[in-house]
């Protein structure tokens, strides 16, 4: 009887529904504390789906085999982010000189820094490479880590940490440092803290996702180009 009760739990379905299960608690966490930034949803999902997978001895490659539902829609709902996109084009096209400057600048320095960091500190090769795409979406990082001699597993880890991070902290961070205007910030939160910075940057101000999703994905396409360039310089 346990073992049956034990594959029920760890099949496709039950695995989707704790996904869904986590991310809802999220939504709830969020509303009831009338949206403070510590409630993100996706901690509640990260943390509740991750203990549930290591109680029932989940591989995580089966996991995500039975989470396709989820990672699926991932695809569709970043190209939706041309829509609100589209809506703010007029603003866009204002400051497209200046954010063609610092969004490569910025790409160059989170690469350098993560890269030089680590090695400063007395760390690895393959670590060091673990950790210069993290300014990437988590697909790209991933990928590219995998090119670079990184550890893919271990970059996943460290990017979804910077997006969490990012989406909590950068806010209060940047009005604390008086940026106010909604394009500025939203350029930081797409830069630095990807998928989940911009889905916060969304819920604060339509302008401010518009162009949180733009730098996510100017930066995803950044970082795979200059990691080649800032390495063979080191």
């Amino acid at each position: 009887m346990r073992e049956d009760l034990l594959e029920l739990l760890r099949s496709p379905l039950s695995l989707l529904l704790l996904t869904l299960a986590g991310y809802r608690l999220g939504l709830w966490l969020k509303h009831v504390t009338g949206a403070h930034p510590l409630a993100q949803p996706v901690i509640p999902a990260v943390a509740l789906t991750g203990a549930g997978i290591t109680l029932l001895d989940v591989d995580y490659a089966a996991y995500a085999d039975a989470a396709t539902l989820v990672s699926f829609w991932l695809g569709p709902a970043t190209v939706a982010l041309a829509l609100p996109l589209y809506r703010q084009w007029s603003r866009v096209r204002a400051v497209l000189a200046p954010m063609l400057v610092a969004l490569p600048i910025g790409a160059v320095v989170s690469i350098a820094t993560a890269y030089g960091l680590v090695h400063l500190l007395g760390g690895s090769e393959e670590l060091a490479a673990t950790m210069a795409p993290k300014a990437a979406t988590t697909p790209v990082s991933i990928a590219l880590s995998e090119t670079i001699g990184g550890v893919p597993a271990l970059t996943a880890v460290v990017t979804v940490t910077a997006g969490i991070l990012g989406a909590v902290l950068a806010p209060t961070l940047m009005t604390w440092a008086r940026i106010t205007d909604r394009r500025a910030r939203g350029l930081a939160m797409g830069a630095s803290s990807h998928g989940v910075g911009t889905s916060r940057s969304l819920s604060d101000d339509e302008t401010e996702g518009a162009f949180s999703g733009l730098a996510m994905g100017l930066t995803a396409l950044l970082t795979s180009v200059l990691i080649p360039v800032v390495l063979l310089v080191r």
